[in-house]
């Protein structure tokens, strides 16, 4: 189908005016030029973390449609939860008092004795967030579906009568439509800006997969020929790539589509840039962070955005695209993450 039957089908869904679209899709002349001084991609950035709310980021697209499908179900409350340094957690703190919602975050784990980063920015925006030390996330012996349904059970006690559940990261349906349109977007951006898009690469950092199947799902329903390349930044859930072939897939449905992915469909760079764990940084990630910064004035983070970016480079000194290629990095925010 074209962008404009697209659009149309996803217009079915409510969205709320919670971001700016579109973000911009800027050149990295500077960094492109010094990675490549011979002969390599050129690399783009889409600012995702230009988005709002509560400094923006890749959640503020997800949130437009989970905080609309909140107000339709007249929903008075939302529980979420992640990491200590989650983006998605913050961003759905923002969203909630933008819209004079409770919100509740829970985190897995013991309660810092200093709130930094994102959790210093939940609690000024009158989150209520909820420690229970049972043990992180930080090894894939559990699914994403099985964690999603255990935490639903745990968050029973805050959800009762108005309450609104959101899995981590906003890995559902509705969340996950946020990315086809933003597909649209960048399909449209890339016409624009004269970018043959038979070589043109999205990469992306990978938490919990909704940006990836959005745009996989995205992608396939406009007949694009934009690859997308996900680096997963946590190793935190057992069979990650069936669960983001489950959800592009149920998009594709939503949007009347019989498309179907299995796993092997799914462009995931799993446990290679990790490192020690979710939400610790690496090597490769700090001096990406360093790089960007120092050539074109633009932040990361440790947690996400770094360690896809330190990936990509390292991709890109391994000759792992060919030299006419683009590659656009979809910065999805994370910025908080900096100071911790």
């Amino acid at each position: 189908m074209d962008i404009r039957e697209l659009r149309s089908r996803l217009n079915h869904y409510p969205r709320l005016p919670l971001i700016r679209t579109p973000s911009p899709l800027d050149p990295l002349p500077r960094l492109s030029a010094h990675l490549n001084p011979h002969a390599g991609p050129a690399l783009w950035i889409k600012r995702d973390d230009e988005l709002g709310p509560g400094l923006g980021g890749n959640k503020g697209r997800t949130l437009a449609y989970l905080i609309a499908d909140v107000r339709a179900l007249n929903k008075q409350k939302v529980i979420t939860y992640g990491g200590l340094q989650s983006n998605h957690a913050r961003m759905t703190a923002a969203a909630c008092a933008a819209f004079g919602l409770e919100v509740h975050l829970l985190f897995f784990e013991r309660k810092p004795q200093e709130f930094t980063g994102n959790l210093l920015l939940n609690k000024l925006l009158g989150a209520k967030m909820h420690f229970i030390p049972i043990g992180g996330s930080s090894n894939n012996n559990r699914s994403l579906e099985t964690t999603i349904r255990l935490v639903r059970l745990l968050s029973l006690p805050y959800s009762l009568g108005s309450g609104y559940f959101i899995p981590g990261g906003g890995h559902s349906l509705v969340g996950c439509l946020g990315y086809v349109e933003a597909a649209c977007e960048i399909v449209d951006q890339v016409n624009e800006l004269g970018l043959a898009p038979e070589n043109t690469i999205i990469v992306s950092a990978v938490g919990t997969g909704g940006t990836l199947a959005g745009l996989m799902a995205g992608l396939v329903l406009l007949d694009s020929p934009l690859r997308v390349l996900g680096i997963d930044i946590g190793n935190l859930w057992k069979g990650f790539p069936e669960s983001i072939a489950r959800l592009a897939t149920s998009a594709c449905a939503a949007l009347g589509s019989t498309i179907k992915f299995k796993a092997p469909d799914v462009p995931l760079i799993e446990k290679r840039y990790v490192g020690l764990a979710y939400a610790h940084p690496t090597a490769e990630g700090q001096k990406a962070i360093q790089q960007l910064a120092r050539s074109e004035g633009i932040l990361l983070d440790p947690v996400y955005t770094g360690k896809a970016f330190g990936g990509m480079v390292d991709l890109i000194n391994q000759k792992q695209f060919d030299p006419d290629e683009n590659l656009i990095f979809l910065h999805t925010g994370g910025v908080p993450a900096i100071w911790v």
